[in-house]
């Protein structure tokens, strides 16, 4: 039985035998590639924290165009809320009659507050109505 120890011993040796040279050959490569990486990881380093301060800088830029735009945005849109609400309040005056609203419903098969809508858009004139939802 000891003799299979032996063996299995040998077995090691053998194989390490095997790998060592592989080892070492690798060793030394490593060793070179990371001489040669040395500076460049300097650099990076630096360029890193320079693409920091960049990206820093952006951002900040980013924010104020992004304030300044929200608020462009804001004011044309209580612009064209208020530009809405006007229109809105013009077509409410527009008068129309029950039967042109009908007729627009049926000839154009739309709800009653779209056939209302271009009604009162064309100033209650049923036929250009019907001619702006035929196109």
């Amino acid at each position: 039985g000891g003799g299979g120890g032996g063996m299995a011993a040998e077995g090691d040796v053998e194989l390490e035998l095997e790998t060592e040279p592989n080892g070492s050959g690798g060793g030394s490569d490593g060793a070179g590639g990371r001489a040669a990486e040395k500076p460049r990881k300097h650099d990076s380093g630096a360029a890193d924290l320079e693409r920091v301060t960049d990206y820093a800088e952006e951002k900040e830029i980013q924010s104020s165009n992004l304030e300044t735009a929200m608020s462009v945005i804001g004011d044309r849109r209580s612009r064209e809320q208020k530009a809405k609400q006007e229109r809105e309040k013009e077509l409410a005056k527009v008068t129309i009659k029950k039967e042109d609203l009908e007729l627009i419903m049926t000839e154009m098969e739309i709800s009653r507050a779209a056939a209302e809508r271009s009604l009162r858009e064309h100033m209650g004139n049923v036929v250009e109505a019907l001619i702006t939802l035929t196109n």
